[in-house]
């Protein structure tokens, strides 16, 4: 069952990222992770997918781990980076010979060191691109049971200046075959809530899928804020630096994102997607929290 399919049931659904590991020991951590989370019956996990093709081989990898060693449904990304329309159109095909449904179509952000994003001379502007794209090269293999997600901004959304285009771009999605949508990561559900409200009103019908990332440590907030461009709320980061222990800091990042998470089910969120830094503690922990485990 697809993704979308998956959502229809109306039951919240729970799923984790992971990220392609670069190292051998980082095998073994994601391997180790894998096995922890696949205890709490998880609908599906991602797997990002690196800009420049840096990580398609261990994309792929996991993707095929997942399918194989924990029959866990495969999230892969795409995205729109660096590469050229032929290129994406060998990475869709090498999935849907593997068996992959679900798809998670991405402009995705600059290379490390490019300050500016700028499309491939023969490749993708728009997300909404790639998902026709995908949906095209489905068709022309005769799969027609595919499913495509895209991103959904809840903090760019609450910036007034972008409120309208934010949705604008999600209709574009839409039109062009999306299903569903991931967030980007924010910490306030009101944030979240605006963003499902004005796309209902303006006929944005798919599920939105908020995500939800542990942060545990100072360090890491910092990184998350210069990633997203999203800040880290003060309260959290002061929590953090002011725990005396690692497994203290732990604790106090979980506790913001359980009350997150609650907060946005409660608020009607079609599920929790779990940002899990190819860590399980903390996403044991969160999802400990929240009711969602071995259901």
């Amino acid at each position: 069952m697809t993704i979308a399919g998956l959502l229809r049931h109306g039951r919240p659904t729970l799923s984790y990222e992971l990220f392609p590991p670069r190292t051998p020991a980082a095998e073994e951590t994601l391997r180790a992770t894998m096995r922890v989370l696949a205890v709490t019956r998880p609908d599906f996990m991602s797997i990002t997918y690196g800009a420049s093709g840096t990580t398609r081989s261990t994309s792929r990898g996991v993707v095929q781990m997942l399918a194989e060693a924990h029959t866990i449904p495969p999230l892969a990304h795409l995205t729109c980076v660096d590469q050229s329309r032929d290129e994406l159109v060998t990475v869709i095909e090498e999935y849907l010979a593997e068996g992959v449904l679900d798809f998670l179509a991405l402009r995705g952000d600059p290379p490390r060191g490019a300050t500016d994003w700028s499309p491939h001379p023969d490749g993708l502007h728009y997300a909404s691109q790639l998902v026709g794209l995908v949906h095209e090269v489905a068709r022309a293999h005769g799969v027609s049971d595919i499913c495509v997600g895209v991103a959904a901004f809840p903090a760019t959304h609450a910036m007034p200046r972008w409120r309208q285009s934010s949705i604008d771009v999600l209709r574009y999605k839409q039109h062009a075959g999306a299903a569903f949508a991931i967030t980007q990561v924010f910490y306030e559900v009101e944030q979240y809530t605006a963003l499902v409200e004005d796309a209902a009103a303006q006929g944005i019908t798919m599920p939105i899928i908020p995500e939800v990332m542990p942060i545990v440590s100072s360090r890491r907030a910092a990184r998350a804020s210069e990633l997203t461009g999203v800040p880290t709320p003060a309260e959290l980061v002061n929590a953090l630096e002011a725990a005396e222990s690692d497994d203290a800091a732990r604790a106090a990042g979980v506790a913001h994102a359980a009350r997150l998470s609650r907060e946005l089910l409660e608020a009607g969120a079609p599920g929790i997607h779990v940002i899990t830094f190819n860590q399980s503690a903390a996403a044991l922990e969160l999802v400990d929290a929240m009711g969602l485990a071995a259901r």
